[in-house]
């Protein structure tokens, strides 16, 4: 392992053109990069690495991240995009580290974070609002696909009866909104994803997921329960609808609708129950071992069940 990092950080010394290399260490999480934290001629940055038999490699990724940071989304500033480099074997981005913490659990409780508990909603909204003024056209590549579609193949492939899934894909497609406009979307937008320091937000992370869609995906998405990680409120377990949709009008001059919102959050909670039982499958069929994934399969009825109250709410 120590003859690895040694390696890395002699070729990391080649891509950045560093003099010195030092503090080189591997971080926890991600299930698909590696990712390594290093001091290069005094500054510090974050490499991240696609893992040894993942397929794609970084995709479209680095180009997001450097289109976000040219519109003023907070993010962690793009300075290799090694996604066609081989210097460090497999695809590979440098970023700028960016201080703070991504740990829900101490976001939403530690005193630390008072402060910034106070400011995240509307700072979420800000950062969404810049983030879907992005043209499409400025990333080639990005996916465009019918969600709901692609999930139902999903659950069908996966063979399992869940009737209070099959309900919500049926009031989905009868209630589905008009999308009146297309735009670079993060994908994942969530706390859990979002680098948090005392005074708020500092950088919105992990970008592989982004592909073209209808902005309050993302919106929707960040208030799906799942996410509020036991917190009182919709949006990050924090803040109300209000607050969120007040700054993202303020930002992009356009107030999001609270029924369409509404109907992401549903099919984001959709979406995230039919994760959980592929997640629980993997472990089940044995091509990956993991009380982690046995737990997550656990999970799939508290989607069922928030998706009867949101059914009831929107229907009554």
């Amino acid at each position: 392992m120590a003859n690895d990092a040694e390696e890395l950080a002699s070729g990391i010394r080649v891509v950045m053109n560093a003099t010195d290399v030092s503090g080189l260490r591997r971080l926890t999480g991600g299930a698909s990069r590696e990712t390594w934290r290093f001091n290069a001629d005094g500054q510090d940055f974050v490499l991240q690495r696609v893992r040894k038999g993942t397929p794609g490699g970084l995709r479209t990724e680095p180009a997001v991240l450097a289109a976000a940071h040219r519109g003023g989304v907070p993010v962690p500033e793009l300075v290799v995009d090694g996604s066609r480099r081989e210097e460090l074997e497999r695809p590979f981005m440098i970023v700028r580290a960016v201080q703070g913490e991504t740990i829900a659990r101490k976001i939403l409780r530690d005193d630390e974070f008072a402060g910034a508990r106070q400011a995240l909603p509307a700072q979420l909204g800000k950062a969404a609002a810049s983030l879907h003024r992005i043209s499409a056209s400025e990333v080639e590549g990005l996916v465009n696909e019918d969600q709901i579609d692609r999930y139902k193949q999903v659950l069908d492939d996966l063979g399992e009866p869940h009737p209070v899934f099959e309900v919500a894909f049926r009031w989905l497609e009868m209630n589905r909104p008009v999308t009146t406009h297309q735009c670079i979307v993060h994908g994942d937008f969530r706390l859990g994803n979002m680098m948090v320091n005392d005074q708020g937000l500092s950088a919105v992370l992990d970008w592989e997921l982004a592909h073209v869609g209808d902005p309050m995906e993302d919106l929707g998405w960040l208030c799906v329960r799942a996410w509020r990680f036991g917190g009182p409120h919709p949006v990050a377990g924090i803040g109300t609808y209000e607050s969120l949709f007040d700054a993202y009008e303020e930002e992009s001059g356009i107030r999001p609708d609270g029924h369409i919102v509404r109907w992401w959050e549903t099919l984001g909670t959709l979406k995230w129950g039919i994760m959980c039982i592929t997640q629980a499958s993997a472990h089940l069929s044995g091509m990956a071992r993991s009380h982690e994934l046995a737990a997550i399969g656990r999970r799939v009825c508290e989607n069922e069940y928030d998706l009867l109250e949101l059914l009831t709410l929107e229907n009554s």
